[in-house]
């Protein structure tokens, strides 16, 4: 029954573009047909339960089958099967649309409840399943420059990792507005590429938290040979913590940390920030977001990638913020600078293959880069973009117009 069901979920869903399958019984079916632009895919299934677990769960079920090497992909490679498959349904394909289905809307309710709490316990070892495996893996697939794990910015004329990284990196402090001697919090300073960027070029004292250890004490080296160990202090600290202690800081920055924080905890999140901020101070969080309404995350990422991460639509984001009176005062939306980013990523990680399969083994190397080709091609035809939010609390605190991020 799964295999006529798999045929059809995949003639409905592969038009542009071909998809061949041959199935554990030697028969075989190819789905779509040629087009500009979209790739061609030959898969090969090793056993008759592959079709049930796509039907089941198809990201889940096509990830795992993969990853276990049940599911072979004998022309193209993950890259293209997942692009193949997202391209042929973009998020804004356009035509008429409607309100999400009464099932979504019960769906999405009901799992609210059972999603992450993330209490600091959590918090901690959900960080450590992401951030802990090694700083070596990292070394391979980031910029060796700024070791930034999360959106580049892809300005025009910039077309390497490095250097899109370190864009990032300006624009932010561009929008942070800052000044010589400001203090600065950098919440989730993953491996103190920010800071150390901040402490450079701004003349400001960086204190960094995280609540992963092999990040925090690879953030000290890099602090150290930096020279910069005088004006950044890196501590494996709870934003939480931070608030409670009522230590203030002139200027917030969060990239990429928001999205582990979960639904549950927003608003204790912007409560924290709202307390540490100074009255006339600014912050600026970066976070992947949804375009559209609440969602929920998907059943591979919640097991295999991020437990306890959730990413946010815009409307939940502002919606937690204003209750603590943060002005959002400015919003921007970088809807394809991610792809490009995780594609660069991916690259590495293939180019680097044989390293990544003997830290780990090619489970983990299957597994990754289908996390991998999953999340850039969201970016490129699902419904993920990235946002940056610049909060004040004080309407006065910057000025009025946005001339000074002119050239960032």
């Amino acid at each position: 029954m799964s295999k006529p069901l798999l045929d059809r979920f995949l003639t409905r869903g592969v038009t542009q573009g071909r998809l061949g399958v041959v199935f554990a019984d030697g028969s075989a079916s190819t789905y779509g047909a040629p087009a500009a632009g979209f790739p061609e895919v030959v898969l090969r299934f090793t056993d008759d339960r592959v079709p049930r677990d796509i039907i089941m769960d198809p990201r889940l079920g096509a990830a795992e089958a993969f990853i276990d090497g049940r599911l072979v992909i004998e022309e193209g490679d993950v890259m293209d099967l997942v692009s193949l498959l997202r391209a042929n349904n973009p998020w804004d394909k356009g035509g008429d649309i409607g309100p999400p289905s009464a099932f979504n809307r019960v769906v999405n309710r009901a799992t609210f409840f059972a999603e992450q709490i993330n209490n600091r316990v959590g918090a901690k070892k959900n960080v450590a399943h992401h951030y802990d495996i090694g700083n070596d893996l990292y070394a391979l697939m980031l910029d060796s420059e700024h070791w930034q794990y999360s959106c580049a910015y892809w300005p025009e004329g910039v077309t390497t990792l490095a250097e899109a990284q370190g864009a990032k990196l300006a624009h932010i402090a561009a929008k942070l507005a800052l000044k010589p001697g400001n203090t600065v919090l950098d919440i989730g300073c993953g491996w103190g590429g920010m800071a150390i960027h901040l402490a450079k070029h701004h003349d400001v004292r960086v204190t960094g938290i995280t609540l992963s250890e092999e990040q925090a004490a690879l953030a000290r080296e890099r602090v150290r040979e930096a020279g910069v160990a005088d004006k950044v202090t890196i501590l494996l600290e709870d934003y939480r913590d931070t608030a409670a202690s009522g230590r203030r800081f002139d200027r917030i920055v969060s990239v990429g940390m928001f999205e582990h924080v979960g639904r549950a905890q927003f608003e204790t999140f912007f409560e924290a920030c709202a307390n540490i901020l100074a009255d006339d101070g600014v912050m600026l969080l970066h976070t992947i977001g949804r375009f559209g309404t609440p969602g929920t995350t998907d059943a591979f990422t919640r097991k295999y990638i991020f437990p306890g991460g959730y990413i946010p639509a815009l409307s939940e984001t502002v919606a937690a913020s204003e209750k603590y009176r943060l002005i959002a005062s400015d919003i921007e939306t970088l809807r394809l600078h991610y792809a490009k980013t995780i594609r660069a990523w991916y690259a590495n990680c293939m180019e680097h293959k044989d390293a990544i399969v003997a830290m780990y083994d090619e489970k983990f190397f299957r597994m990754w880069t289908f996390y991998l080709a999953g999340a850039a091609t969201v970016f490129e035809n699902g419904g993920m973009g990235n946002y940056q939010i610049q909060y004040i609390r004080s309407r006065h605190a910057l000025p009025i117009t946005r001339d000074y991020l002119i050239g960032s």
